[in-house]
């Protein structure tokens, strides 16, 4: 009898088709295989012969560098036998030298790359392309991951594109953004990052240690990770935080040069994290604050201080509200933490504070933040301070020579409003305040509040500025202050609009409204002031103010106007290299009760649209043009205008310089473009000129076979 030949593996099919659709993976554009834990996948063997009884043969899976046994890096799998790491592997059929295997891998194995060699008897046979991308499953039940809902993981895990929210409380607009975790070396970026972050393969199991991981890796500090913040107005040596429309780019480059992209700022930072998590199987959803707290040192107070003229003043503060900010929550079953904090997870990567020696923040249970349980991992803290702070108005009076405090409002209900996110399968905003916060003034809120104040000890009320030290206390209580909104002797309010659009070109018309609403003779002086700021709170230029004295009786109002001439912001408004909000901030004194009241509104300007026209579909690998017409109906000329546009599948992120265009001009630009995938496929383009910052649209198509 001849002996048996020896066994030998002659190929291997990884049944990429089929494979992806199954595990939701097919948009991933990488030769590789890409599955997700928890759930089967089959790969074709092909032998030299049959197999038979005898014969030894095992698939195995090595992590990392040098994977071993011992460590959990080598995982040796044989046919029938479940492995102590809750993978198993099955034979599905035998014909002739074929052999058709199952692969489950555990709900709980680590993610990142896998390499499949394939061992029969003494011979190792190693796969080309054998490099198996392993990802978060939320549709696996005993994945932490698993999310429920079919809609909602269609929205978080693998839409490509959406909007972040940004503005202010009182003009909230949609900035489209493409998240693109499909695109060409994402993927391979994100395993880069998970490799760089040094996660020991345990950790690599918890999607709160890999979620807090890349908060850390999305921002340059500490790490050389994706982004570098830049909030100066100074980008000439990168690329400006208001010139991107996505994260492709940022995160191909970034996967080229291995070298922090320049620049981010808060919306860009929250896009990129928002790819990262996405592509690695986590649900993830930028989240948009308006009115967020920053650097409240966890006393939940923010200090504003204003002249006499009720100006803002910069340099005095050290914390600030910003007009919007962004972040991401991630969805997953907290295992480290006790029962009821399980769902969304707020984590922040831009850098604002450390966090455990790093530029990090989060997750942080959002239920842990509605329940005032702070003293929960991670950095609750922060995150309820940025939603739930006070703030303090002082005027700065020089009295004989010397600087004195004197406060001139509370706002209590004003900080972390319209917290926003993209609504499942629908292009528009959803309102989730109440996911973050009980209802102004309710029972369970104050409830909440006590128990958050328990864990953080607010300072009583003392300027915080680098000034105040010198000054006495302008009251001695301690006390944390009780949430109630201010009722003044006269019923005074104060209300803030603009009376025309605000067009840049145009003179800025504006109003205050004093309304009182009890009996009696009130003299009411007011001071109001317009001013331009960043996002973030930072003033760039002083336009104008009013002072008056009106006089008003009973339930009455009067509309103070307040009028800002172009030629008062338009040279500002060129020379600066970020959007600008107009914020308008009205102090009113009542003489008679020395009542005191202080109200503050950002406006943002109001531009002309960019329109799209293109077919509503499109077949695969067919070309269609597409046309972006914009008339500038402001009286101004835009100068440096550049069109940016980009569609995922369709059109590769690209710059047309597009000059001046004067007033009552059409700019008008056609591309060419090639759809690659079928489905429901969006193009963004965004105008950008020296006047005007953020113009941007988008428009769909359906992309046919």
């Amino acid at each position: 009898v001849f002996p048996e030949s020896s066994l030998k593996v002659t190929g291997i099919d990884f049944l990429k088709s089929q494979n992806t659709r199954q595990h939701h993976t097919d948009g991933y554009n990488i030769k590789n295989l890409v599955v997700r834990r928890g759930q089967p996948f089959q790969v074709q063997v092909s032998l030299n012969r049959e197999l038979r009884a005898a014969d030894k043969l095992s698939l195995r899976f090595g992590i990392g560098e040098n994977p071993v046994k011992n460590k959990g890096s080598l995982l040796s799998l044989k046919p029938e036998k479940e492995d102590f790491n809750g993978w198993k592997i099955s034979i599905v059929k035998k014909n002739g030298k074929e052999c058709l295997l199952s692969v489950t891998s555990s709900p709980n194995a680590p993610v990142g790359k896998y390499n499949l060699h394939v061992k029969t008897g003494t011979n190792v046979y190693k796969p080309e392309n054998g490099v198996i991308y392993l990802l978060f499953n939320p549709w696996c039940e005993d994945d932490v991951v698993y999310m429920a809902n079919e809609a909602q993981k269609k929205e978080y895990v693998l839409n490509d594109t959406g909007y972040i929210y940004v503005g202010s409380a009182h003009s909230i607009y949609d900035r489209p953004w493409n998240y693109g975790q499909f695109e060409e070396f994402v993927l391979d970026a994100c395993m880069y990052l998970l490799d760089k972050s040094k996660l020991s393969l345990t950790d690599r199991r918890d999607p709160a240690n890999v979620s807090r991981a890349m908060s850390a890796l999305v921002n340059a500090n500490d790490d050389n990770g994706v982004l570098l913040g830049n909030w100066s107005g100074n980008y000439i040596s990168g690329t400006s935080p208001m010139d991107w429309i996505g994260s492709v780019t940022i995160l191909q480059k970034y996967y080229k040069t291995k070298k922090p992209v320049r620049y981010g700022q808060c919306w860009v930072f929250a896009g990129v994290l928002n790819t990262v998590m996405r592509c690695l199987g986590v649900p993830s959803r930028c989240v948009s604050t308006f009115d967020a707290a920053h650097d409240t040192e966890e006393n939940l107070r923010v200090d504003v201080y204003l002249n006499e003229r009720g100006e803002k003043l910069n340099s005095l503060s050290f914390d600030s509200v910003w007009n919007f900010h962004v972040w991401n929550d991630v969805w997953m079953k907290r295992k480290d933490l006790p029962e009821g904090f399980d769902g969304w997870q707020a984590i922040d990567s831009t850098p604002q504070e450390q966090s455990q020696g790093l530029f990090q923040c989060g997750p942080c249970p959002v239920k842990a933040v509605r329940e005032g349980d702070v003293y929960l991992p991670y950095d609750s803290k922060f995150v309820y301070a940025e939603v739930n702070a006070d703030r303090v108005y002082w005027v700065v009076k020089k009295v004989n020579g010397k600087e004195k405090y004197f406060k001139v409002g509370t706002e209590t209900q004003d900080i972390g409003k319209n917290i926003s996110t993209k609504a499942v399968g629908q292009n528009r905003r959803e309102d989730i305040t109440r996911e973050y916060k009980y209802p102004e003034g309710s029972k369970e809120e104050r409830m909440s509040m006590q128990r958050a104040y328990s864990f953080i000890r607010p300072s009583g009320m003392v300027p915080r500025s680098g000034y105040a030290s010198t000054v006495q206390a302008l009251s001695g209580s301690t006390q944390p202050l009780v949430p109630k909104e201010p009722v003044t002797k006269t019923g005074l309010h104060l209300e803030i609009t603009n009376t025309e659009a605000l067009h840049p070109g145009n003179p800025l018309e504006m109003a205050i409204t004093v309304k009182t609403s009890t009996p009696g003779n009130w003299t009411v002086d007011l001071t109001g002031s317009c001013q331009l700021q960043y996002y973030t709170g930072k003033v760039q230029a002083n336009l104008g103010t009013i002072k008056e004295t009106i006089k008003l009786e009973g339930t009455s109002e009067m509309q103070i106007p307040l009028k800002i001439a172009p030629d008062a912001y338009m040279k500002t408004l060129s020379s600066l290299e970020d959007e600008v909000l107009i914020l308008v901030t009205a102090i009113a004194e009542v003489k008679e009760t020395n009542d005191k009241l202080t109200k503050e509104t950002s406006m943002r300007f109001q531009y002309p649209p960019i329109t799209v026209q293109m077919p509503e579909t499109a077949k695969l690998y067919n070309d269609f043009t597409c046309a972006f017409i914009f008339k500038n109906k402001l009286n101004v000329t835009l100068e440096n205008c550049k069109l940016l546009v980009e569609g995922l599948g369709m059109f590769k992120m690209t710059t047309f310089d597009q000059g001046d265009i004067m007033p009552g001009r059409i700019m008008k630009s056609e591309i060419i473009c090639t759809p690659t995938r079928l489905g429901e496929k969006k193009i963004i383009a965004k105008l950008i000129s020296n006047q005007i910052k953020g113009i941007s649209t988008e428009k769909g198509i359906i992309i046919t076979e």
